[in-house]
């Protein structure tokens, strides 16, 4: 692979060293599973990547040097029968079968290391049919290209809509379902975010210097992300979600978190009664960017872009409400959503973002990525979503019946992560195996939405 000079290199954003170094190292996984079987897959895929993906960012055709301690990406040569990857599995088997050949694929991409001098990402076709596809592709990217709203807006840049490619895909209105309070009297505002940021820096140095206690969640094992991982599913619909959501008057991301929250308490205590009091702290991703819908990639990378290409990403530490403190279960989604809403209200994000440039100027990229290592291990689970379209996408005229991500890499053995679609919304766990039981987590996870459907049911109309 011939590379050219040193001149005019593009620095490599602070979270992008931050998530590659030899402390922790990120990827983004997209698996989209097609209707029907991937035919001629390799050359189809070859001049989709050839005219369609590397056009969309110079980066997918850069690999990172360091020079005097710094990281840049610098353009090179692509060959792209060096990414594209078609496994063997054995032939005639029952989609049961590569259920877990594909599941076992998985756990090996997320814990491989990209090959040294080439561009960081990967396409695999599995080409098998699971109990949920006639066939798979799964995208693996570097999280030190970008965050997943510039890695979506990437790959959804290279589908097209399945009904007609000549309209644009669309995404689910982002407008929240009540109008904003009058809370924005000056100095309440100042005095609460101040009394918030203090108590949120408190509480996260505490939980960087703390490590969560051992659970049937979080076990003790050391380089989790190096371990083999069980990987599962769950799709709810979109429009009983947005119904709760109404009925509760939050944010959809409160109804998903606090599902989430209490399914795992319900877990918990299922496994070990007296795990049910233990303190757990979840790491919620949440997007620095004034969202709006998936902007073109021409404009996400132009100078002083609104929604600009890269990491614009930080973590909020939430404590995992326990069943003991709460009385029912739609407790679950009015306490998420009050401490979500604290902390958003806080500057506490943006004093971590701070000490991170201050660790990484006097001291190096490594010394940061240490502190966020040990903040990620030293939690409970992390959660993070995104936002796909409305309309059925395809890929090289094969349509796209579902499709969900993952985060390889983090030193914890238990991630969520949230997309919508369809008018669906998937959810996948990526747990470390032999520690959670992914078959009891799932029932706990359909009990915990029954009870707050329930639950909501009975209050039709719930003030904030």
């Amino acid at each position: 692979m011939e590379v050219g000079n040193l001149e005019g290199l593009e620095p490599v954003s602070p979270n992008g060293q931050y998530f590659s170094s030899d402390v922790i190292t990120l990827s983004v996984l997209a698996v989209l599973e097609f209707e029907i079987p991937i035919i001629d897959a390799e050359s189809q895929t070859m001049s989709l990547l050839k005219n369609v993906f590397l056009p969309i960012s110079p980066r997918f055709s850069s690999i990172m040097v360091e020079n005097d301690g710094k990281k840049e990406w610098k353009r090179v040569e692509v060959k792209l029968e060096d990414h594209v990857n078609i496994p063997i599995f054995p032939s005639n088997l029952s989609p049961e079968s590569y259920d877990q050949y594909l599941e076992d694929y998985l756990s090996k991409l997320s814990t491989e290391r990209y090959p040294q001098g080439k561009p960081l990402w990967e396409v695999h076709i599995i080409k098998y049919p699971t109990s949920n596809a006639a066939g798979n592709v799964i995208f693996k990217f570097h999280h030190a290209l970008g965050d997943g709203y510039s890695l979506m807006g990437a790959l959804i840049s290279t589908l097209q809509r399945a009904d007609n490619p000549s309209l644009p895909l669309t995404f689910p209105s982002r407008q929240r379902s009540e109008l904003k309070k009058r809370e924005n009297f000056f100095v309440t505002k100042i005095f609460s975010s101040a009394c918030n940021t203090i108590s949120d820096i408190w509480w996260g140095i505490s939980k960087t210097l703390k490590e969560d206690e051992l659970t049937p969640i979080k076990s003790s094992n050391d380089a989790i992300e190096f371990r083999p991982s069980t990987i599962a599913t769950m799709t709810f619909s979109l429009g009983q979600l947005k119904s709760i959501k109404n009925k509760l008057g939050v944010t959809l991301n409160d109804v998903l978190t606090g599902m989430i929250f209490f399914g795992t308490r319900l877990y918990m205590q299922e496994i070990d009664q007296s795990s049910s009091t233990a303190d757990c702290t979840a790491m919620v991703l949440l997007n620095t960017r004034i969202m709006g819908d998936y902007m073109p990639i021409e404009e996400m990378i132009k100078p002083n872009s609104k929604m600009p290409w890269g990491n614009r990403f930080t973590f909020l530490q939430v404590p995992i409400p326990k069943l003991t403190e709460l009385s029912n279960a739609d407790d679950f989604i009015r306490n998420t959503h009050k401490m979500i809403k604290k902390k958003r209200n806080s500057l506490a994000v943006y004093f971590t973002s701070r000490l991170l440039e201050i660790v990484n100027k006097f001291g190096s990229h490594e010394a940061s990525s240490r502190y966020i290592h040990r903040t990620l291990k030293n939690s409970s689970m992390v959660i993070s979503n995104m936002i796909g379209p409305v309309e059925q996408m395809s890929l090289a005229n094969h349509p796209i019946k579902g499709f969900y991500f993952l985060v390889p890499g983090l030193p914890q053995g238990f991630d969520i992560t949230i997309v919508s679609y369809m008018g669906k919304v998937r959810l996948a766990f990526k747990m470390e195996k032999g520690i959670i039981d992914p078959h009891k987590l799932k029932s706990c996870m359909e009990n915990a939405f029954d009870m707050i459907v329930k639950d909501s049911n009975k209050n039709p109309k719930l003030n904030n």
